[in-house]
């Protein structure tokens, strides 16, 4: 089950049948399956606060992922600041909504044991992404 939750935002335009199947295709090619992803879609100050609370960072970020990943079946919470992406899209120029759709995904990769942080684990990580967004281009729109 994936439910899409809002907190001091609007829900973003999307198309989230289509979104969900996205998910379960990503996942699927990395050999999971899904199980209860919950996504939060907030704003800067409610991100800057969980950051607080829950990872000891005063800083705001585009997302936090809390994994609650079982051997192949993964789980967790998404909180995605909507403010931070549409910043970071404006900062590289690209299309809000394409940013949206890599930071949506991140989590999701993160729950699939890829990392972001240590030497070499950016690029794995982007490459990762990329690919998403490739499947993305070809799942249906037709939910």
């Amino acid at each position: 089950m994936i439910s899409f939750n809002v907190d001091g935002v609007e829900l973003p335009d999307l198309n989230f049948c289509r979104v969900e199947t996205w998910i379960k295709a990503v996942a699927d090619s990395h050999d999971f399956e899904t199980g209860r992803l919950s996504y939060l879609f907030c704003d800067d100050e409610y991100i800057l606060g969980a950051n607080r609370q829950f990872i000891d960072h005063d800083y705001y970020t585009d997302i936090i992922t809390f994994d609650y990943t079982r051997r192949n079946r993964i789980a967790g919470d998404i909180m995605i600041s909507l403010d931070t992406v549409a910043s970071n899209a404006a900062m590289l120029d690209i299309p809000y909504k394409r940013e949206l759709l890599r930071v949506i995904i991140h989590g999701v990769l993160h729950l699939c044991g890829i990392n972001d942080k240590g030497p070499g684990e950016r690029e794995i990580m982007e490459d990762a992404e990329n690919k998403a967004l490739e499947i993305w281009d070809n799942i249906s729109s037709n939910c």
